[in-house]
């Protein structure tokens, strides 16, 4: 008797973080999350599933809807391991908002999108990060947002 043999799906382990480790949070905006209940990058995904939640929180915390939808988008981001907290913001800061659209993003263009705001805001290009890298955020990005 044959038994089918089927590919393991590749797959990546979604990260969590400690809130700390995400960027722009302030430590006055950490300790309020920490009120809240939220001391994760995946608690304060799963407490703002929908927009009523994101204005909830806001309200709680007594800041612009802006900084919440920020940290969510930032979050989500860092979800994917390759990206994580030392890229989310970098990504966030090129146009990027989603893994769903970091999964659909030509590498090239990303590339040199990445690489126009390092020239842009720090008059630098060699901390841009390689083509190889910004492949591998495309990558997983495709496995994280798959079923």
């Amino acid at each position: 008797m044959k038994t089918s043999q089927k590919a393991p799906k590749t797959s990546v382990q979604i990260r969590d973080w400690p809130i700390e480790h995400l960027p722009g949070v302030s430590n006055e905006n950490q300790s309020q999350l920490e009120n809240c209940g939220i001391t994760t990058t995946a608690q304060l995904i799963r407490m703002t599933k929908t927009p009523a939640a994101k204005v909830l929180l806001a309200h709680q915390l007594q800041i612009d809807i802006r900084y919440v939808n920020k940290w969510v988008a930032m979050a989500n981001l860092a979800r994917i391991p390759s990206v994580g907290c030392q890229y989310c913001g970098l990504l966030l800061h090129a146009g990027v908002a989603s893994a769903a659209q970091l999964a659909q993003m030509p590498v090239e263009r990303l590339h040199q999108q990445i690489l126009r705001l390092h020239v842009a805001t720090m008059q630098r290009n060699d901390l841009t990060p390689s083509v190889d890298r910004v492949q591998k955020w495309i990558q997983q990005a495709k496995l994280v947002i798959s079923p």
